[in-house]
């Protein structure tokens, strides 16, 4: 297998892997959209970072915590409605980009490949950095898996029993800005969010314990990188609609599943 095959291989197993913990607390919180939204504030900063001539990654990924940690503060305000809030600076931040970038005539720009990506173009400096994040998401949720269950189940209990709720909603808003910028330049925008939504939306409809719903999202994950990557191997395929395609098939087939008691 030549090495940038084995390379897409080991990168979408990893994204898959660090996922699907972010998923998952994204699906029982009801804040898919909040993935979509931070995909969109992505393309923001590409377009500020042709504009300033800055690294694009840097750029990207400064844009999506401010805008992540601007979410959090005006969420917390009480005046507009979370799926409010999330709709209009996901549709702002969009068109902010898109004319940001339409008014560089001297710059061209691949905006297809910003939205699907290229998982068979990941380089080893991509693999690890996604490592760098897997380890970063494993740290927060070996403090803090126990404190967002308690404030997915009940925020106001949580802050009784002495959990720091907004510190730890604004920890973790801030890794999945950071994970989804990152994943963004190596995957693509749609992948990704569909990577953090579908495989633990699927594992939902057969899990009755957290910890059941985080391995079968994760498994889901895994097996629809590997799946979509065969297909696009074997039938010249673009692996990144592959890959959703696959987690989505797996989405479908787990619906006709009696969910768990």
């Amino acid at each position: 297998m030549t090495q940038f095959l084995v390379f897409a291989l080991l990168g979408g197993i990893g994204l898959a892997l660090i996922s699907a913990p972010l998923g998952v607390f994204m699906v029982w919180q009801r804040q898919s959209y909040f993935g979509a939204t931070l995909a969109h504030s992505a393309l923001l900063g590409i377009s500020l970072g042709l504009l300033l001539q800055t690294d694009l990654t840097i750029t990207v990924i400064v844009v999506s915590m401010v805008i992540a940690w601007g979410i959090f503060t005006l969420s917390h305000s009480k005046q507009l409605s979370s799926d409010t809030l999330l709709g209009i600076l996901a549709h702002s931040s969009l068109a902010l980009g898109l004319v940001l970038i339409s008014l560089q005539n001297s710059v061209q720009i691949d905006i297809m490949g910003y939205l699907f990506g290229d998982i068979l173009s990941i380089t080893k400096t991509d693999l690890w950095l996604i490592a760098f994040t897997g380890v970063l998401i494993l740290l927060f949720y070996w403090r803090h898996w126990r404190d967002l269950l308690n404030i997915t189940l009940n925020p106001q209990l949580a802050q009784v029993e002495g959990t720091a709720v907004k510190t730890v909603q604004l920890q973790y808003i801030l890794l999945l800005a950071f994970m989804i910028a990152l994943s963004m330049k190596i995957v693509g925008i749609l992948l990704i969010t569909s990577l953090l939504i579908i495989p633990p939306a699927a594992a939902r409809r057969i899990s009755d314990t957290p910890e059941k719903m985080l391995l079968i999202s994760m498994l889901i994950g895994l097996l629809s990188v590997l799946g979509g990557l065969f297909a696009s191997y074997h039938f010249d395929l673009p692996p990144g609609a592959s890959i959703v395609l696959a987690a989505t098939a797996f989405f479908a087939i787990l619906q006709l599943k009696k969910a768990p008691m």
